[in-house]
């Protein structure tokens, strides 16, 4: 490596630009994609990301052949990549509502640009520095936890298409110093114009709303009176004029222009017979028919419907726990209280943003109804790029922590759709019944009420399902059918009731398991390590649901329609990683290198790309609960595993050196913390959820650390080892090994579906042992001469 010595902190600063802004604009596309399409094609983002990264590490062949000097190079890249990334933007801000599958194809083409470039500048800029691969790969990983960091704010203080537009600025920024080091003034001077242009326009763009979002989920957004972003959803206003008569105009909270809540609005001071016969003869009233008054924690109480039904019978203590801060405070609260009539303002209302689950955890309190109607993760959290539709709400573990926390008279009441067969409200039931056979209360048939509005043969029933802590008495009984009688509701099961339906006949089956197991759907009861709850395609059925897509209307549901999605990304993933592997001899004329023990070593790469992202997706996951909040997990588990491994970077020199045995040995370490972190997350972590949020973070970071420290020694001692050995080796390392991230994100997700996410955890740590074995077995060794790499040039003269 030839560079001036002073250029050192230069070259650090660069790569570390340039890895914030990737994953910046990765995870920005996460959430763009998440309210332009649906929250399924966010995971297309990280894919899309991965296979950008890998086409560029190949393509860095080419650019290295260019005549000019690699600063040149690389500032020119990153000038072009801020156009690129605008690009990528426009493409898709400007689709229509009947979008084609060619559409689909130009935008995984045009948003994939941004990453081959950053994959060519990083791929150029390791294979550069090889020297200090160590400290080079620490700001590597260092950039993109700022990136990660700088998410949450970019999204609130600007938006989802001012967060990709800022990427663009630091792209730009970038290129400015890559230009300085070459000594081009002109490409300099145009860089920080460029960026500060696209400053002034974010300023300008803030107060003018220019660049925004005008279609989404195939429709026109209109009537928006009020919006704005977090790290997890896009929130919206939406003011319906009605009719033109009195009282007929409302105004709903949109999330990600999708799921819905309305604002209510009632005087609880006047309250008029019309207005309460609204509140009260409704399905998610059920609760507050047979517990009228109850102490109640609402769980995702969104404009405050369920709030006002508790209120209506006479509640004056009321818990609302909502996890989105902009619909619990912002709106509601703050900026526009009128529209429910200061409702979460009430002193007998008392509000907290957090996830239910971790405050019920945390609760010392007990309740007489716990509450959660319709509560959906439709939005897709930046983590839950990884993610399909896990919900911590809906676990036997959440359904039993509800039911220790109720009174002995108390009860938890669910609102999911229905449909025919039931399915959703069908695996409460399952839920109930593993819940209250750990708490020592058998019996569940005594401890179940189903009511149903609408009809299943349309869309929209509603199916509000009711757990009681002790059996319910003949009063409970008399209460709930007289409401379902009045709200001409369908009692679909109440203790007692002959009618036979599968409600009936899982409850009083002699063996559930194996009613479960022949049943037309998966209502098998779901657990904290396989949370997801929506997803109920049997096994069984699984080939030939992908085949058919979904597409009957006995089979609608949103969820399950995922799934042969999930499988087309898995194929979509697999293809890409073929390309990757293929570009070198279409585009280069150029194998896998043929030298002794090369390839063999090269799948050492592919292991720990693969692992290092289960280890990742596993992680984010499980912090959900322990944390309260996806933005936490998100940003505390990803910044913690990316510092701590670029400090294992910075490390590994020192520690490890050019000793294969000591490679192992870290191998084999990560393999073991990855086991260990398994057992502690599955056990201890759920024990201390009621902690302060900053101790729960720091612990959190204490947790994830050593493993992390341990994973990011590993890449850049082999790729310096592979350097001394094989030059021309080193770009195919970094594209395999971006490559081998692109299955195993979607690998991550099957795993978690279908073993459970500490076994995700686990293999993660046995793709480290897997790498471990290529180092056994292909020794490097000292005498073996290095072989020049292909274009070598002077970063800077």
């Amino acid at each position: 490596m030839k560079s001036h010595p002073t250029h050192w902190p230069q070259i650090y600063l660069c790569v570390a630009l340039t890895t914030l802004a990737t994953l910046l604009l990765e995870l920005s596309l996460t959430r763009i994609f998440s309210v332009v399409f649906y929250y399924h094609f966010a995971f297309l983002a990280i894919s899309i990301a991965l296979f950008g990264l890998g086409v560029g590490g190949v393509l860095s062949y080419v650019v290295a052949g260019w005549r000019a000097q690699l600063a040149y190079k690389l500032g020119s890249l990153s000038l072009a990549n801020t156009f690129l990334t605008a690009l990528a933007l426009a493409v898709i801000l400007l689709q229509g509502n009947q979008i084609q599958a060619w559409d689909y194809v130009l935008i995984y083409f045009t948003t994939s640009l941004p990453f081959v470039a950053s994959g060519i500048i990083l791929s150029l800029a390791v294979s550069e520095t090889i020297e200090r691969i160590n400290r080079v790969y620490f700001y590597d990983l260092l950039g993109a936890a700022l990136g990660c960091m700088l998410l949450w704010p970019l999204l609130e203080i600007l938006d989802g298409p001012g967060a990709v537009l800022s990427a663009a600025v630091v792209f730009a920024a970038a290129a400015a110093i890559w230009y300085s080091m070459a000594g081009s003034l002109r490409g300099r001077v145009v860089s920080v114009a460029l960026a500060l242009a696209l400053v002034a326009f974010l300023t300008y763009n803030k107060r003018h709303d220019l660049v925004r979002i005008r279609h989404a989920k195939n429709q026109t957004l209109a009537n928006e009176t009020f919006k704005k972003w977090n790290s997890f959803s896009r929130v919206a206003i939406v003011h319906d004029p009605g009719d033109g008569s009195p009282n007929s105009a409302s105004d709903s909270i949109r999330i990600d222009a999708d799921a819905q809540t309305g604002i209510a609005h009632f005087d609880f001071a006047a309250l008029t017979a019309q207005d309460k016969q609204r509140l009260l003869q409704d399905g998610p009233a059920l609760p507050y028919a047979v517990r009228p008054g109850a102490k109640a924690l609402i769980i995702g109480p969104g404009g405050g419907y369920d709030v006002s039904r508790a209120l209506a019978t006479g509640s004056h203590d009321i818990t609302a726990v909502e996890i989105n801060p902009i619909i619990a405070e912002t709106i509601m609260q703050e900026k526009f209280p009128a529209l429910s009539n200061n409702l979460y303002l009430r002193p007998d209302v008392h509000v907290h943003v957090e996830d239910g689950r971790s405050f019920v955890r945390r609760s010392q309190d007990r309740y007489q109804v716990i509450q959660a109607t319709l509560v959906d993760t439709w939005a897709s959290t930046a983590a839950g790029a990884f993610a399909l539709t896990e919900n911590n709400l809906y676990t036997s573990d959440a359904v039993r922590d509800y039911v220790l926390h109720l009174t002995d008279d108390g009860l938890v009441a669910f609102t999911r759709w229905g449909f025919d067969p039931p399915r959703e409200s069908l695996r409460l039931v399952s839920l109930a019944m593993r819940a209250l056979g750990e708490i020592g209360e058998g019996g569940a048939a005594a401890h179940v009420i189903v009511g149903r509005q609408g009809s299943v043969q349309g869309w929209g029933a509603q199916d509000t399902v009711l757990i009681s802590r002790k059996p319910f008495t003949a009063g409970d009984i008399e209460r709930a059918r007289a409401l379902l009688a009045a709200s001409k509701m369908e009692a679909v099961y109440y203790p007692g009731s002959e009618m036979r339906n599968p409600f009936h006949d899982l409850l009083l089956s002699p063996d559930p398991a194996e009613y479960q197991r022949q049943y037309a759907f998966d209502i098998t009861p779901v657990t904290d390590n396989r949370p997801f709850f929506f997803y109920t395609v049997q096994p069984r059925d699984l080939l030939s649901f992908v085949k058919k897509g979904a597409t009957g209307a006995a089979d609608y549901n949103a969820v399950n329609k995922a799934i042969p999605l999930l499988f087309a990304l898995m194929g979509i993933s697999l293809a890409a990683t073929l390309l990757i592997l293929a570009l070198p001899p279409l585009v280069l004329g150029a194998r896998l290198p043929s030298h002794r023990g090369v390839r063999g070593f090269l799948l050492y790469f592919l292991f720990i790309g693969a692992g290092y992202i289960l280890i990742e997706v596993a992680l984010i996951q499980k912090f959900v609960l322990f944390l309260g909040e996806p933005v936490y997990a998100l940003t505390v588990v990803i910044f913690s595993m990316l510092v701590s491994s670029g400090l294992g970077s910075a490390f590994s020199k020192r520690l490890l050196g050019d000793s294969e045995d000591r490679l192992i040995k870290a191998l084999g370490c990560v393999a073991l913390l990855a086991a260990l972190l398994a057992m502690l997350v599955s056990s201890t972590l759920t024990a201390l959820v009621w902690l302060p949020l900053p101790l729960k973070i720091l612990l959190t970071v204490i947790t994830i650390a050593p493993l992390g420290f341990a994973m990011g020694m590993p890449f850049p001692t082999a790729l310096r080892r592979l350097e001394q050995w094989h030059a021309p080796s080193v770009r195919w390392a970094w594209s395999l090994n971006a490559a081998s991230s692109v299955l195993g994100s979607v690998g991550a997700l099957m795993c978690a579906i279908y073993l459970g996410l500490i076994q995700t955890l686990i293999i993660g740590g046995l793709f480290y042992l897997a790498a471990l074995g290529v180092v056994a077995r292909v020794r490097i060794t000292p005498a073996a001469a290095p072989e020049p790499g292909p274009g070598r040039v002077v970063l800077a003269q």
